[in-house]
């Protein structure tokens, strides 16, 4: 009977709160909508004319075409599985799977992730019952003024259940606060494909400063070698009255200057062959470095570049802002749900008596049933003012946002035009090289018919060799720029 009556008095609230709970069933605060792609088409406007002059438009257009070292420019093209995998070297390609092995960046950047997704299990987990067991043993004793004229001895008693502990989603503040930790799961699988994406770009512009540097030690070395035949030569020629004591000092400052050439490049090898050792995770004393000569890495000719509305579906950094945005608009629908009241379900069960032996008979059976409803009244404006915070916070990852888009497109339209100048500058000094070339040539012939003397020959030889090195490092410039491109398009599908 007594049950009946306390069921009874319960129903009014029971019905208060289910009505609660229908009226206000919803997830509040704003949904996530995907930013929309950019309209625009291509990256750069139309060819504007020169603006320098006619003068200069009319050298511009003498100056040497550049011909067989373009790259042609697949706009909408797929992207390669594997965007190294466009300069077609098995060098290239061992190098990239040792270092997407051992890299401790992007181990670490792994391992972030893996934490971000037990994150998110964890968030969901406040989705359902909480269930805990506990027991307990105790020894009490009453005050005598506490329960007035019966005594209580000191007592020892024990107890033994289950609790149950549900928190009502019915305002959608766990459902946010989830779809925030999966926004900011996708974040860390954004930052760790930019990890990779950059690791490799890294692995590939030292490869390619390694052979690079390597081709121009080489051709300082042809270099010093002409510079000191000459030195030999004109000391000749000198001995014989047929110059004079400048030309000697003049051959000898020569060979001095280009001297100051080597210490510089061999710097910069050394510093490619530490940096790629880091990369590949091994210390430089430990590993030993292949030879890579510039010929084992073959320029693509065909880029594919992403079309914008695509590139903002692939690059990484635009997508972790993109997920930075998405977890700042649930962070706006958790501050928005504080506002509302909370609704906790408890319930526990168990055993409670004074002697173990009584411990499990039916009549130590206990339990409670608790519905408990709390709602702020006054909290200082705290809770308004987080919620005002987070709809800042969501403004600022919508300007981040489109500001990372437009960094991106600024990007790939400044790498555009580099590789079209490279083409010009590798095609002028494949030009200048093969100008001395003829012009060592024609030197030699008159040196040999009696028409010049010997320092003609020297000079073009000079010019020949100077010629050579200015050609490797356009070319140079040529590869660091395509892998940068490639790079700055999102690269394809990581591996």
């Amino acid at each position: 009977m007594t049950l009946k009556l306390k069921s009874r008095r319960m129903a009014p609230a029971a019905s208060a709160l289910a009505v609660a709970v229908l009226v206000c069933g919803c997830t509040v605060g704003p949904n996530f909508h995907r930013p929309a792609a950019p309209a625009t088409p291509a990256y750069r406007s139309a060819r504007q004319p020169n603006p320098i002059g006619t003068a200069a438009a009319a050298a511009e257009r003498r100056a040497p075409h550049p011909g067989a070292y373009a790259q042609k420019i697949l706009l909408g093209a797929p992207s390669a599985p594997q965007w190294w995998s466009l300069f077609n070297s098995r060098q290239l390609d061992e190098l990239m799977r040792r270092a997407i092995a051992d890299n401790r960046g992007l181990a670490a950047a792994k391992a972030t992730l893996a934490q971000a997704r037990e994150l998110v299990t964890a968030q969901t987990g406040q989705l359902y019952p909480q269930v805990g067991l506990q027991a307990g043993t105790g020894r009490q004793k009453y005050g005598a003024e506490f329960l007035g004229t019966f005594a209580v001895a000191p007592f020892t008693y024990e107890a033994v259940g289950a609790s149950v502990h549900y928190a009502l989603d019915y305002d959608g503040a766990i459902a946010r606060s989830i779809e925030e930790q999966r926004a900011l799961e996708q974040y860390e699988q954004s930052e760790l494909d930019a990890a990779q994406l950059t690791l490799t770009g890294d692995v590939a512009s030292e490869a390619v400063i390694i052979a690079a540097t390597g081709g121009e030690i080489k051709a300082v070395a042809e270099l010093l070698s002409e510079d000191r035949n000459n030195a030999n030569l004109v000391r000749t020629a000198f001995a014989n009255g047929s110059v004079s004591k400048l030309d000697v000092l003049i051959a000898q400052s020569q060979l001095a200057s280009d001297q100051t050439l080597l210490p510089p490049l061999y710097q910069q090898l050394a510093m490619a062959r530490h940096a790629l050792a880091v990369l590949l995770g091994h210390p430089p004393a430990d590993w030993a470095q292949p030879d890579l000569e510039l010929t084992d890495v073959r320029l693509p000719r065909a880029l594919p570049v992403s079309v914008p509305s695509r590139l903002v579906r692939s690059r990484p950094d635009i997508l972790a802002a993109e997920a930075q945005l998405h977890a700042a608009t649930a962070a706006v629908g958790v501050a928005t749900a504080n506002l509302y009241p909370q609704i906790a379900l408890t319930a526990t069960l168990g055993q409670q008596a004074l002697r173990p032996a009584k411990l499990f008979d039916t009549s130590s059976a206990a339990w409670s049933l608790i519905a408990a409803l709390t709602q702020p009244l006054f909290d200082g404006g705290t809770l308004r003012a987080e919620r005002r915070a987070s709809l800042d916070a969501l403004q600022a990852s919508a300007a981040r946002y489109q500001q990372v888009v437009l960094d991106s497109f600024g990007q790939v339209a400044d790498l555009l035009d580099a590789l079209d100048h490279d083409a010009q500058l590798v095609a002028a000094e494949a030009s200048a090289r093969d100008t001395s070339q003829a012009s060592l040539e024609l030197a030699r012939q008159s040196y040999q018919a009696g028409n010049s003397g010997i320092l003609q020959v020297l000079d073009a030889q000079r010019l020949r060799q100077r010629a050579e090195l200015g050609f490797l490092e356009a070319q140079s410039r040529q590869y660091l720029d395509t892998i940068q491109l490639l790079l700055a398009v999102g690269g394809g599908p990581l591996a």
